[in-house]
């Protein structure tokens, strides 16, 4: 009898704010494994904002997600057929199957993780690439100094609250900003930032204004919009701001600055990173975090959709900040 494999297609490209009805659940049968092959039972689905972009059929860097093709994404998962020597069966791996239940590959897409001390989700999470996206963002273009302040958007997220975790690390004044008291409560006392500002308090510049008295020398930018705009009136001279995501733009939507001619007047670096192209400093970057998590000096928090047919919703869900940590889909 064969297999199948479900499936979630991109149906169609968003017009505006994005919905269930962009995308198609699909049975496809399993064709049998060529040589050379692996296949991989998916348990984990990771859910990031890049996705949003990949959507539309505009110009960034990288190509558009094709249409009726399955959504991109990164999966955890264990080996449960091989033709391939690289790999055994029982082998659990890392790769990028995207949003199924099995992925077929040649292997080249595939690295053989441990689970020993580190679980089989958290290689999406703080040991995968939202934690490689903070880890590069603070250490290579913030480059923190022990003293200084540095400022997250985000903060209570999967890249988030790993950058300010490192900042403290480095000696660092870390504030975060979120939405809503439970979050700001979390990355305060949980995650050890010095300070949460709430983005919907209503204040925003007058809160983060007194959560950073020395001003802000250093700031992972994941939002865009007002968050922006209100901290690059608080940075200092020679401040450097890691752009990492404009979730606030995500839908189309024009984010322009207020006041652009800060990045002037107090010389600031703004130097925006895609973390796939950075593959050199992956090695040393998992390194570190996978030795944080073993020993749990690194905490991080994950929102678990149940079932792959909740994904789009889950998806949907996580662009409207209503995940906390990581956004992850269990499949098994």
């Amino acid at each position: 009898m064969t297999q199948t494999n479900r499936q979630i297609l991109l149906a169609s490209r968003p017009e505006g704010v994005a919905s269930v009805d962009n995308f198609r659940l699909v049975e496809t049968p399993l064709a049998p494994l060529a040589q050379g092959q692996v296949r991989v039972r998916n348990h984990w689905l990771s859910l990031d904002p890049y996705m949003r972009g990949r959507m539309n059929d505009s110009k960034s860097y990288a190509v558009p997600q094709p249409l009726d093709s399955v959504m991109i994404g990164g999966t955890t998962g264990e080996v449960v057929e091989s033709l391939n020597p690289k790999f055994k069966v029982g082998d659990k791996v890392v790769g990028m199957a995207g949003w199924q239940e099995f992925g077929t590959s040649d292997g080249s897409d595939l690295h053989v993780v441990d689970t020993t001390h580190v679980p089989l989700s958290a290689y999406l999470g703080p040991v995968g690439m939202p934690g490689v996206t903070g880890w590069y963002g603070l250490n290579r273009i913030i480059a923190p100094k022990a003293g200084e302040t540095v400022v997250v958007s985000a903060a209570s997220g999967a890249v988030g609250s790993v950058v300010g975790q490192l900042a403290k690390r480095a000696g660092c004044r870390a504030v975060g900003i979120a939405g809503g008291a439970e979050k700001c409560r979390y990355v305060v006392e949980e995650l050890g930032f010095d300070a949460c500002v709430d983005y919907k308090g209503g204040n925003l510049y007058q809160d983060l204004k007194a959560a950073t008295p020395d001003g802000v020398d250093g700031y992972f930018e994941n939002v865009g919009g007002a968050v922006l705009d209100a901290t690059l009136a608080r940075m200092n001279a020679f401040g450097r701001i890691a752009l990492c995501g404009m979730i606030a733009g995500y839908d189309g939507e024009p984010v322009p600055l207020k006041y652009p001619q800060l990045i002037l007047t107090q010389r600031l670096l703004v130097q925006g990173f895609i973390v796939s192209e950075h593959l050199d400093v992956w090695p040393q970057a998992l390194t570190e975090l996978g030795a944080l998590v073993a020993q749990k000096k690194l905490a991080y928090r994950e929102t678990v959709a149940e079932g792959l047919e909740n994904a789009p919703a889950a998806f949907l869900g996580m662009l409207k900040g209503q995940n906390f940590g990581k956004q992850l889909v269990k499949l098994i």
